[in-house]
């Protein structure tokens, strides 16, 4: 016998059912049906309005994430120049270091590089902070002022 013409019955015991979900047995009165009507249509505008809401958000997601990339990269670059102004004063130090007779030479020479270098290194670490500072400023600032007119917009 072939599975495809195998014919199953069930039988359905009436006192064994569950109840469900069931039209009425009864007609609806109209104003039932412009109330789902009018639901529907708010559903619809709600749905449009968060549909532009998040094409918006993710509009402005791209522009931030770009301000933060460029940021991160002057960031980089002003990591790589101060990398570069420590290591020509570390041979600087060290060629002067060289050419020195005595002890007491060394001895300022190296006073003299070290207050030079921790000055140095103040400055840089202050530029490093306020460029970060300045980095993330202006990618959270515009994301706080257009996701607050987005969600204004939508409610």
């Amino acid at each position: 016998m072939n599975d495809a013409n195998t014919k199953v019955e069930v039988k359905a015991d009436p006192s064994n059912s569950k109840p469900g979900f069931q039209p009425p047995l009864f007609p609806m009165p109209g104003i039932f049906g412009g109330i789902a009507q009018q639901n529907a249509e708010r559903a619809k505008e709600h749905y449009e309005k968060m549909k532009a809401a998040s094409g918006e958000i993710a509009d402005i997601l791209r522009e931030a994430y770009s301000t933060n990339a460029k940021g991160a990269a002057d960031y980089g670059a002003k990591v790589i120049e101060i990398s570069s102004v420590n290591a020509t004063s570390a041979f600087d130090f060290l060629t002067h270091l060289m050419g020195t007779k005595s002890l007491s030479e060394i001895v300022q020479l190296s006073a003299t590089h070290s207050r030079k270098n921790y000055e140095t290194t103040s400055a840089q670490s202050k530029e490093l902070w306020e460029l970060a500072r300045k980095v993330a400023t202006e990618t959270a600032e515009p994301i706080k002022k257009s996701l607050t007119r987005v969600l204004q917009k939508t409610s």
